[in-house]
């Protein structure tokens, strides 16, 4: 899958300082995928036990062998929506659109091209609606069902199962949006075969849902500070204090890890074997959390994500998230990233948005449309300006932040193509 390959090339937090190793949206995935499976297993055993004693056979060995399988597959899929130069891609594309509301194409404003919902998936663009449309949609020239994953992994990374005009903050499944308007029918596949709408008309989140986003918050919480050490942001001594403030909390015996760190010299060694500990111990207190708040989350009551749950009993995971936001997620070299994130797409989307829905192009934008790969280019159908538009927002969410970064450079003639 290209558009999995490509996260290799995707900016996660940090972007590559050098020879030293950060994670990108790749690595990230990977790991994620790790602690996917393991808090499956975890699961899926202790729910296979329930169901052993008190229902028939059968359903427990899906729980005890597979669980785990789909989780990590559905950690491996979570992210592939997302652009480049990390979620200030996001932003920067909403910004694109909502800065130039009042552009004028073909004699009126670009947001008067599309209807009210429309608009709103176009700038409060998602990674998370665009993940589910990549992995179902049939592009041009492709074989029909998209990349033809099983319905349960599709359900088990729909985080949001609203659309962006049912946005609402107060609850955890409308926090933000799941699909575009585009992908409608994909997204009412999902929910009607699992049954996730309430007869109030409410759609809840699937149950593995939990399972997935905590693995992803997990991984982002701990190894967001380990990047942190390696190039340079945050010393050993610092790693050290919060990391065995969280283990304590978690109620995990500290002396036998405290022996090891003293006999480990090399720096990095350390921090790694902190991050492990954290990341095991996180993985069983979740699981934990999970079962006990089973029947909440079944009926879709349960208003929270499960390391939400940790924190509120964990002060050290709060004060995690508070250096990472002071030290890391506002460190120089992010907010040169989002800079130039912001720079980098609304010039490419400039481009191209107003190429594809102008309906008297003029020679260049013909041209302009020669560099759009076949399965995204709908400048000759008879398709809206709005699936025009994503056809856009495929090519361009789909760009590395190196290939993006070279597009820009070449269309703003700051570097000019050599001849091959």
């Amino acid at each position: 899958m290209s558009a999995f390959r490509r996260l290799q090339d995707k900016t996660q937090v940090f972007p590559l300082p050098g020879n030293v190793f950060v994670h990108n949206r790749l690595t990230h995935s990977l790991e994620v995928a790790s602690v996917g499976r393991s808090l499956g297993l975890i699961v899926g055993n202790k729910i296979a036990e329930i169901l052993t004693y008190e229902f028939s056979f059968g359903i427990p060995g899906f729980y005890k062998h597979e669980l785990a399988g789909v989780i990590a597959s559905a950690c491996l899929a979570h992210d592939v929506g997302n652009p480049a130069f990390g979620h200030s891609g996001e932003k920067a594309i909403s910004h694109f659109f909502e800065s130039n509301a009042d552009c004028i194409i073909n004699g009126r404003s670009l947001q008067s091209h599309f209807s009210d919902r429309e608009w709103l998936d176009l700038i409060h663009f998602e990674g998370n609606a665009n993940a589910l449309r990549l992995l179902t949609k049939q592009f041009q020239g492709r074989l029909p069902g998209g990349h033809t994953l099983m319905m349960l992994t599709l359900a088990s990374i729909l985080k949001y199962p609203c659309a962006s005009h049912e946005i609402d903050k107060k609850h955890i499944r409308t926090k933000k949006y799941g699909y575009f308007q585009s992908d409608k029918a994909a997204f009412e596949a999902i929910i009607e075969e699992f049954s996730m709408k309430n007869a109030d008309g409410t759609i809840m989140r699937h149950p593995f849902v939990y399972l997935v986003e905590a693995a992803d918050d997990i991984c982002y919480r701990i190894i967001d500070m380990e990047d942190a050490h390696r190039i340079g942001i945050l010393s050993r001594e610092q790693i050290e204090t919060h990391f065995i403030k969280l283990l304590v909390q978690l109620k995990v015996q500290t002396s036998r890890t405290k022996e090891v760190l003293r006999r480990i010299s090399d720096d990095n060694e350390a921090v790694s074997f902190l991050r492990a500990k954290c990341i095991h111990a996180l993985v069983n207190t979740c699981a934990d959390i999970f079962f006990e708040n089973r029947e909440k989350i079944l009926n879709g009551s349960f208003n929270k994500s499960l390391m939400d749950v940790v924190e509120a009993k964990c002060k050290a995971l709060k004060d995690i998230e508070k250096i990472s936001v002071q030290k890391i997620y506002n460190h120089p070299s992010v907010i040169e990233v989002e800079m130039a994130g912001y720079n980098v797409m609304s010039e490419i989307l400039s481009v191209f948005v107003k190429a594809m829905i102008t309906e008297n192009k003029n020679s260049f934008q013909k041209k302009t449309l020669l560099l759009i790969p076949d399965q995204y280019n709908l400048s000759a159908s008879n398709t809206s300006p709005y699936e025009k538009t994503m056809g856009v927002l495929d090519f361009v969410s789909g760009m590395t932040d190196g290939y993006a970064t070279e597009m820009y450079r070449r269309i703003k003639g700051i570097e000019i193509p050599a001849h091959k």
